[in-house]
């Protein structure tokens, strides 16, 4: 069983990074214009709290007394027809009361309609704010911008294409958002594509471009396979001395270690004046794929002794090393103390390496102790599948059989890939359990 490790800096781009790069440049843009505008109306609009006034009198005489003053206690309250929420107004209500007031939506409405559509994903709408919006005005590039976005947001990239298409100008946000969303849609070959034709167009500087897009763009060329052109950004980047991110250099290092390439790891590595948890564990990352243990572990010493912060990505590819490395567990047991002592060693992705670690090692006894720390592991798939395979692994398949029938006892169904694993192992099984 190989412990899946992930690459959690590949895997943080989305469409999160596109919102909040809009709506900057949009705010940007748009400020100056708000001051022009002669109406501003926020949505969502609510019907104004209505006060009603009640005279409470303590005497029931129908005639007052005029002797004494009358005592009066005046509460405030809301017709009982009205409830709190109620009174909240869709874009297409919005947008009917100014074409009943005869008043022009200024941008900076149709942009906040635009964005509560987005954040919603709300595709219904989305088509109808696009027919309303497009077919009017002469949109500014900031708004249709927004306008892609919601498209996109919606799942609706046909139509967020065809706009695209339609659009004479565009800038860098344009082609980003498209980019974006094939690759988060996982179409990385049309992401790749639309990259290289953007930057075939001579009026975009590489310089601009935001670090997100550029990893992204890596993301979609490891799926893509397309090793030669993860060089290019790579040597562009260098050239233009923009290359001292950290989320972008471990996303590099994680490029270069997918295609087994530790020589462009390590050129990465060794370039940067100073080093952090990412880039850090993007090395050791590279280095256990290509099976270099040893070096995982020197790595990973070296770490400590800089004082950089380790996390459980960190722990689960130095564990998988340990348990290549055949000692017996010495240096798992290293490790499996240094999460101690920072406690991670409660993780769930941790402990699923410890299992793995010492089911490698021969130290099925020190497996099972940590597959017991935590009742959740007996529902974790992978923790289970590392504790039977630590069995076969030592040749006790009886013993493996017992594990799973107090699985089962204690309520939890392991799943039938795990149980047909098993069988295979017993049937083929010639010699006798080592029980």
């Amino acid at each position: 069983m190989e412990v899946v490790v992930a690459a959690p800096q590949l895997k943080a781009v989305g469409l999160s990074c596109v919102h909040a790069y809009t709506a900057s440049i949009f705010t940007s843009s748009t400020s100056s214009s708000k001051s022009k505008c002669a109406l501003q109306i926020r949505q969502p609009l609510r019907s104004p709290k209505q006060n009603v006034f009640i005279i409470n009198d303590d005497n029931n005489n129908d005639k007052p007394d005029t002797s004494k003053p009358m005592e009066m206690a005046i509460k405030t309250t809301t017709p009982p027809n009205k409830k709190r929420g109620s009174s909240r107004c869709t874009s297409s209500d919005i947008l009917r009361l100014m074409d009943g007031l005869g008043l022009p939506v200024p941008y900076d409405m149709y942009a906040s309609l635009i964005q509560e559509c987005t954040l919603a994903a709300d595709s219904a709408r989305a088509m109808e704010l696009h027919a309303r919006i497009t077919p009017r005005l002469k949109l500014p590039l900031p708004l249709l911008n927004r306008l892609l976005l919601m498209h996109v947001s919606c799942g609706l990239f046909d139509t967020a294409r065809h706009l695209f298409e339609q659009m004479f100008c565009k800038d860098i946000l344009t082609w980003a958002t498209m980019i974006v969303a094939y690759a988060s849609n996982e179409d990385y070959h049309e992401a790749v594509t639309l990259f290289v034709k953007m930057q075939s167009q001579s009026q975009f500087n590489f310089f601009k471009l935001p670090t997100w897009l550029i990893v992204c763009v890596l993301k979609a060329c490891l799926y893509t396979m397309d090793m030669e052109l993860g060089k290019q950004l790579h040597g562009s980047l260098l050239k233009l001395g923009i290359a001292n991110d950290f989320f972008l250099n471990s996303s590099l290092i994680e490029f270069y270690g997918k295609f087994k390439c530790l020589e462009g790891a390590d050129f990465v590595f060794n370039q940067l004046p100073r080093h952090n948890t990412l880039t850090w564990t993007a090395r050791i990352i590279s280095s256990c794929r290509e099976e270099h243990f040893h070096d995982v572990f020197t790595y990973f010493r070296e770490m400590g002794r800089a004082g950089i912060k380790k996390n459980k990505f960190t722990f689960s590819s130095v564990l998988k090393a340990c348990g290549g490395i055949q000692d017996h567990g010495h240096c798992g047991r290293q490790v499996h103390v240094n999460a101690i002592k920072l406690g991670l060693d409660t993780d769930t992705f941790v402990q699923c390496g410890l299992i793995d670690m010492y089911g490698r090692s021969g130290l099925l006894p020190d497996a099972k102790l940590v597959f017991e720390m935590n009742s959740d592991n007996k529902r974790n798939t992978a923790c289970l599948n590392a504790m039977v395979t630590g069995y076969m692994r030592n040749g006790f398949y009886i013993e493996a059989v017992k594990f799973l029938y107090q699985i089962k006892a204690a309520g939890v169904q392991p799943p039938e890939s795990l149980l047909n694993q098993l069988r295979i192992a017993c049937g083929s099984n010639t010699t006798e359990s080592k029980i």
